[in-house]
Order: C-alpha cells, then sequence, then structure tokens
C-alpha cells in the first residue's frame, strides 16, 4: 500500500470535481481498488502501486482535457479511464474552448485574418466598428498562447478615457477607481477562462490589467499585450506603449477610429501610430468593417446609420465652404 499526493494545476476544481462532486464520486466508482480524498485542488490516493499509477495517468488525461475544454461530463471520464478517447467534433476557425465547453472561433473574414495576422506578426493593428469582435478575439488569441505555454503572461490595457462624460470623484482605492475603465477586459476574461483559475492568474500577476499610464518604464517579455480602445492614445502615449514590446513578446493595438473621446484639438495616437509605421515590416493590419458586427443586430443598423449622417454632414460642410468662398 502506498500513498500518493496529485495537485490539480490547470483547471477549476468546482468543474473537475462537478456538481455535488458528482465527477469524483464516479472516478471513485471506476476504481474501486484505491482509496481516494479529494480537498481544494489536492487529491491523495492510497492503495496498490500499479493500481495507483495508473489512476494518477488517467487524471492527468482527464485534467488535461477539463482544461482545454473547460467542462468535464461523465461521458468524457468513462471514455478516458475505460481507454477510449472522448468523442470530439472538430470546429471550424477554433480559436479555444470558453466556459462550459463553448466554442470560440473566427466567425467572420476579418476575424480570421486577425488569427493570421497574429501568428505571422509580433504587432497586428485591429482597426473597426463597435461589435466587430476585434477585442474578444484579441483576448481569445492571448489566452490560447498562455495555454498553450507560447507566454508566461498575459497584459491588457487601456487609456483611461471618459466616453463623453464626467465621471467626478470615484469612491475607493486605485483599483476601485480604474476598474470601471477596464471591464469590458474581465467580462471578455471571464467568458473564457473559469472564476477560481481567472482569480489565481491575477493574484499571480499571469494576467494583468492595467490603465495605459502605469505601462511607462516596463519592458514586456515572454507576453501577449494588448492594448484596447487605443484611438483615444496621444501620440506619446501610442510610442510609449509600441515601445515596450520585449523579447519572445507578441502585440495587438485595437481601435474604433469613429469612437475617438479625446479633446477636439488632440490627434488620435492610433491613427497617427498606423500612418507613421505603414512602410515597416513585421506589423500586420486588419480593417474590420460593418459586416464584421457580431452583436445584436440592430448595432450594424445603427453603425449603418451613424455613418450615413457622418457623410451627409460631411457634404453639407463642403457644400457650404465652397458656398463661402464664392461669396467672397
Amino acid at each position: 500500500m502506498i500513498e500518493r499526493i496529485y495537485i490539480l494545476e490547470t483547471v477549476d476544481p468546482v468543474i473537475f470535481y462537478g456538481v455535488n462532486n458528482s465527477n469524483m464520486q464516479l472516478i471513485k466508482t471506476l476504481f474501486p481498488k484505491l482509496r481516494i480524498v479529494a480537498r481544494g485542488n489536492v487529491m491523495k490516493v492510497i492503495g496498490d502501486e500499479e493500481e495507483s499509477e495508473l489512476f494518477l495517468k488517467k487524471i492527468r488525461e482527464i485534467e488535461k482535457y477539463c482544461e482545454e475544454y473547460n467542462t468535464l461530463s461523465e461521458e468524457v471520464i468513462i471514455d478516458i479511464i475505460k481507454g477510449k478517447g472522448p468523442a470530439v467534433v472538430k470546429q471550424e476557425n477554433l480559436i479555444i474552448h470558453g466556459m462550459n465547453g463553448k466554442p470560440i472561433t473566427a466567425r467572420t473574414e476579418n476575424q480570421q485574418k486577425l488569427v493570421k495576422a497574429f501568428d505571422e506578426n509580433d504587432l497586428v493593428f485591429a482597426t473597426g466598428p463597435a461589435g466587430s469582435g476585434k477585442t474578444f478575439v484579441a483576448i481569445a488569441l492571448a489566452v490560447k498562447a498562455l495555454k498553450n505555454k507560447q507566454v508566461r503572461k498575459i497584459i491588457l490595457s487601456r487609456p483611461a478615457v471618459e466616453a463623453g462624460e464626467k465621471l467626478g470623484f470615484l469612491p475607493g482605492e486605485m483599483k476601485d477607481k480604474l476598474d470601471p475603465y477596464l471591464q469590458p477586459l474581465y467580462d471578455a476574461l471571464q467568458d473564457m477562462i473559469p472564476a477560481v483559475k481567472l482569480k489565481e492568474y491575477m493574484e499571480n500577476n499571469v494576467i494583468q490589467i492595467a490603465p495605459l499610464a502605469f505601462m511607462r518604464g516596463r519592458t514586456l517579455n515572454d507576453a501577449v499585450i494588448i492594448l484596447d480602445e487605443a484611438q483615444n492614445t496621444t501620440t506619446h502615449q501610442i510610442k510609449m506603449f509600441l515601445t515596450r514590446l520585449g523579447m519572445n513578446a507578441k502585440m495587438i493595438v485595437t481601435g474604433d477610429m469613429t469612437q475617438i473621446d479625446l479633446p477636439a484639438s488632440t490627434i488620435s495616437g492610433l491613427k497617427e501610430a498606423m500612418s507613421i509605421l505603414k512602410e515597416v515590416d513585421g506589423i500586420g493590419r486588419v480593417e474590420f468593417t460593418k459586416k464584421d458586427i457580431v452583436r445584436h443586430k440592430l448595432v450594424q443598423r445603427i453603425v449603418e446609420a451613424y455613418d450615413k449622417f457622418d457623410r451627409k454632414q460631411r457634404a453639407t460642410k463642403k457644400e457650404s465652404n465652397t458656398q463661402i468662398k464664392e461669396d467672397k
């Protein structure tokens, strides 16, 4: 009789053990010769050496499946322990599996282009309208790279610029004041990583979410770095951010040129950077369009209506300027 310890390192124990420990009870039933005790992320197994080795081998396979798919069913456990590979349906353009095994895919042509550009370049600019999936796909690619151990951390950043309204004094510590600006990034991560694992990653700085101003002075190695809402950066801010790129690191910069919240006299750093860097090799560029919008169908119509209004406004302004010149 020997005692062995196994630690669940890559999965959320809640998902692994199942509702009311149903998965764990099934595993115990399938290994009747062993005494198995599970507490937190630690599993203790007592029994025959050969049987214990088989148990540990199967648990590793089950954990690997659970890590990849973020879900675990009794059928999968039985298939793995009985020596069969679980039935896997191949999903076209799959990036990763999100919560409850939901496949996160590149759904449009430009989303697929972003995946390809990320593979081929260390810096990618992704611009386009709201709801086109720029940020979501970028974060999915970062999570995939972390899961595949291609990088050691993910760094997500946004400029803390108010969208037209003044928020005034926000109570609490620095984190409490800044979280409202960064909430969309948390939302995307929560769709992809189990809550317990996400909390662990953030406590250990494996995943870091910080305002753009906190990036100054850092060199970011072995990481995927994402700058969201980059249309609201100034020239100096985006130059500072782009020069943070370190060894074995990849960077994705996303933005929507139609939603610039900077003062009227300030030039968007993203617009300027894309112009300055257009001839530089090793930089990918993906421009999303209204056709890529994957939110509610009304969002596409809203974007189209505003585009039409903006074109009309520009035409009216041009006509007015021409008339003034003629009058002079």
